[in-house]
């Protein structure tokens, strides 16, 4: 094992130079939750026994020489380097917790290969660092891919290690498919589990009816889980943007980050490991203006204990039904109460398929500020400001040949990237 102390540590901080907080209306928190800890970080690693030359890495307090509740984190599709949370991993060691990352491969793998890597490596953190890690009162997080990772992840290590028998979570954030949990297992999922599930309202690649069959269909009672929207806005000019690109993690953070997702992950954690009222009052607040209010004169979160289906299948590059989605027979109803807001419109783009370059077109009359491009994997490969401009012109020698997602606004469309 491997000790890298914060101070000393450059590759893990990087982000620390371009992930600070970029907010020209609302300050972040300064006291309460979602406010910044006053813990000092370490960050211990050892290797990463399924994916050669990676490591495990485990970010807690440095200053508490007890164990600690611990946050086991899913990672997102491609999201194998922890600079990419860094500001979410620090966070949380700040307040007092530990937080288990573990890298998986993207290519050349299953998605069961990906499971287990996950699950070796909180299992394997876990034996390595007891005097760190309190495997008593654990949280399992997730975001895409690894937001629907840590239902089958967290129901191992509730049933087969007995992880979280003085208190357990688990908080998904956008999330993907969900494999290796039956409907079974759902059904018999520890009714002691808080649960967290939070989606946006814009985001364009996971359809929410994923998220929405889980909150359904899992064990736990009403009182100890919340579905959570969280709508775009606009102030001063200023974008809010709620796609898939949310939480900021490795970019500029802003308001929604603070208060939409730390404010309630820090609220849960209290809650579920040291029995709050106040923290069960902003994270399962049951729409509670504690839970719900948002800063500024920001759009609101929206709760809901039985959640509905927004927005058509078209709008998703992963849609429910898909047949890789294990369960698309647990798919909520379309109805005919789908967004109406949305626009079925196209972007307008050229050539398609494309090699070097690529141009596309947005109506003069669009107010959209920014142009998001994705692989297949829901990866945001770039974004682009494009306020008051008709023609952008995008360069695309970075990208391998395969195909796209390309986003502005509510229009979007995919595109082919061929040979040079």
């Amino acid at each position: 094992m491997k000790t890298i102390y914060i101070a000393i540590t450059v590759a893990l901080n990087v982000a620390a130079c371009f992930g600070q907080y970029n907010d020209p209306n609302i300050s972040k928190p300064t006291s309460g939750y979602g406010a910044d800890g006053t813990h000092t970080i370490a960050i211990d690693s050892l290797p990463n026994p399924a994916y050669s030359g990676k490591y495990i890495y485990i970010y807690h307090p440095s200053d508490i020489s007890t164990k600690v509740p611990t946050i086991f984190y899913n990672h997102a599709f491609g999201g194998s380097n922890p600079v990419g949370v860094a500001g979410m991993l620090d966070f949380v060691a700040k307040k007092g917790y530990a937080i288990v990352f573990v890298p998986y491969q993207t290519v050349g793998v299953t998605i069961s290969n990906r499971y287990d890597n996950l699950l070796n490596g909180f299992r394997l953190a876990a034996r390595n660092y007891t005097t760190v890690i309190d495997t008593t009162r654990v949280g399992f997080l997730g975001y895409s891919f690894g937001g629907g990772a840590a239902f089958g992840n967290s129901y191992q290590c509730f049933k087969q290690n007995n992880w979280g028998q003085n208190g357990r979570f688990v908080y998904a954030f956008a999330q993907w498919y969900s494999f290796n949990i039956t409907q079974t297992e759902l059904q018999s999922f520890p009714t002691d589990t808080k649960l967290l599930i939070e989606i946006c309202n814009d985001d364009a690649i996971n359809d929410h009816r994923m998220a929405i069959d889980i909150f359904n269909n899992i064990n736990i009672s009403v009182s100890e889980k919340d579905f959570i929207l969280i709508k775009s806005d606009t102030i001063s000019g200023y974008a809010y943007n709620t796609d898939h690109g949310m939480p900021n993690t490795s970019g500029a953070f802003n308001a929604l980050d603070y208060y939409a997702y730390y404010r309630l992950l820090d609220a849960l954690c209290d809650y579920t490991f040291n029995g709050s009222s106040t923290g069960k009052n902003v994270a399962l607040g049951n729409g509670s203006s504690a839970q719900i209010t948002m800063p500024g004169g920001l759009k609101n979160l929206v709760q809901s204990d039985n959640p509905t289906v927004l927005f058509p299948e078209s709008k998703y590059l992963y849609p429910c039904s898909d047949p890789t989605n294990l369960r698309s027979g647990y798919c909520p109803a379309l109805t005919d109460i789908e967004d109406k807001s949305y626009s079925e419109d196209e972007l307008r783009i050229y050539p398609n398929p494309a090699s070097s370059s690529l141009t596309i077109e947005i109506p003069s009359d669009d107010t959209t500020e920014e142009l998001n491009i994705f692989n297949v994997f829901g990866q945001l490969l770039l974004t682009d400001k494009i306020k008051n401009r008709s023609l952008i012109n995008i360069d695309l020698t970075f990208l391998p040949r395969g195909l796209y997602f390309i986003s502005a606004g509510e229009r979007k469309t995919k595109m082919i990237k061929g040979t040079d």
